[in-house]
């Protein structure tokens, strides 16, 4: 199937889709802290999804044969890259930092948004990942504009990233949204720019840099699910949905 474009009625159902993960989201950053354990934070996010009367986007998924997914949230601490699971066994400590990745369907329209979240008191050199990192996500979401190319938001993600001296991750990508949590196209977070589809209005991207200390290589753990740094080093993860208007990018979920 190839790019659905979305009307201007379809963005702005996407935009409520949008609000809800945004608020589950803060809700989830707030309670972020040493002592919580990962799956508490996915037990918060579930009880907010009821309340809200929308349903998980990641619980229960399950492509191309894998296990289906068991939290509502991805919860990544460290050097985990994405897709952690939600473990009550899994205690946040001071000085460490979690890539909360969480989505929703509502009306039958996808939301997905990730932050990383510092617990407690991080080193600075820790604060600096997290900081360019959600730099590289803004900075590749303003290349989101009609007439420029989907390989021109991952240059942009890329350069920022590799200035710094940390590495973009390559096995992951972004990716349409819509009535599927994955759609075309794929959005990587590396260019060369000027390269693949142009961008058109009514495009919906969901743009998630993932930003590794060390090298961009990854290992998958034995739950068939958790990615990490293949050297065992820090990452750092963000993500937005965003809608291509003819007047730029339209960020969608935000509060």
């Amino acid at each position: 199937m190839g790019v659905q474009l979305k009307s201007r009625a379809e963005i702005a159902a996407m935009r409520e889709a949008g609000r809800v993960v945004a608020t589950i989201l803060a809700a989830l950053r707030d309670a972020t802290r040493p002592g919580v354990t990962t799956g508490d934070l996915d037990d918060l996010a579930a009880e907010m999804i009821r309340k809200a009367g929308v349903k998980s986007a990641f619980k229960g998924y399950a492509p191309g044969g894998r296990k289906p997914f068991p939290g509502v949230i991805c919860a990544s601490i460290n050097e985990e890259i994405v897709h952690g699971i939600p473990s009550k066994r899994r205690k946040l400590r001071d000085g460490d930092i979690i890539g909360l990745d969480f989505g929703i369907i509502q009306d039958g329209w996808f939301g997905d948004s990730a932050v990383t979240v510092a617990v407690g008191e991080v080193p600075e050199e820790t604060a600096r990942l997290v900081r360019v990192t959600k730099e590289a996500l803004d900075l590749g979401i303003a290349q989101a504009r009609p007439g420029n190319r989907i390989y021109d938001i991952g240059a942009a993600i890329q350069a920022h990233v590799e200035a710094h001296g940390y590495a973009v991750v390559r096995d992951f990508v972004g990716h349409g949204v819509g009535r599927r949590l994955h759609e075309e196209p794929q959005v990587p977070n590396y260019g060369p720019g000027g390269q693949g589809m142009r961008i058109k209005p009514g495009m919906v991207l969901a743009i998630e840099p993932m930003v590794n200390v060390g090298t961009w290589q990854v290992e998958e753990l034995d739950d068939d699910w958790t990615a990490v740094t293949a050297d065992g080093k820090l990452s750092a993860h963000f993500e937005h949905t965003i809608a291509v208007t003819e007047d730029g990018p339209v960020v969608l979920t935000l509060p």
